[in-house]
């Protein structure tokens, strides 16, 4: 969702790329909530920051604690910042073990996404300075 939203708003001044520490496939329900709110990431993939490690980054932003966690090292000046986010499919999980619908499991794709968007609205600014 990230991707999606810098791509969205800010690809006049950031050029975005996502990838993480595991790769799973889009989710289908992050694909669902960005498209409510008009943006289309269905051609985006799924990707292993692996495929970075050749690439200059100025500025990784890590989205989960896992991934802050176990983020690797980068080479150069990049500098790597924190935005946690709760992670959508661990608590829609969580409210379908509790016996919530399929329409109430979408509310923390919903609550994310719009935390995403309000943090990215704020880039590059809003990044700590060093």
């Amino acid at each position: 969702m990230a991707e999606g939203w810098t791509r969205a708003l800010k690809s006049d001044q950031i050029q975005a790329f996502s990838a993480g520490i595991e790769t799973h496939g889009l989710n289908p329900n992050a694909v669902k909530v960005m498209a409510e709110a008009g943006v289309d990431i269905t051609g985006q993939v799924s990707q292993h920051i692996d495929e970075f490690k050749d690439t200059k980054l100025d500025v990784v932003v890590t989205v989960c604690d896992h991934a802050h966690e176990h983020c690797p090292w980068f080479p150069g000046d990049c500098k790597i910042v924190h935005v946690g986010f709760e992670d959508p499919p661990r608590l829609a999980r969580e409210l379908a073990a509790q016996g919530a619908s399929e329409e109430e499991q979408l509310e923390p794709y919903r609550r994310v996404r719009d935390e995403i968007k309000a943090f990215v609205e704020g880039l590059p600014e809003s990044l700590p300075a060093e």
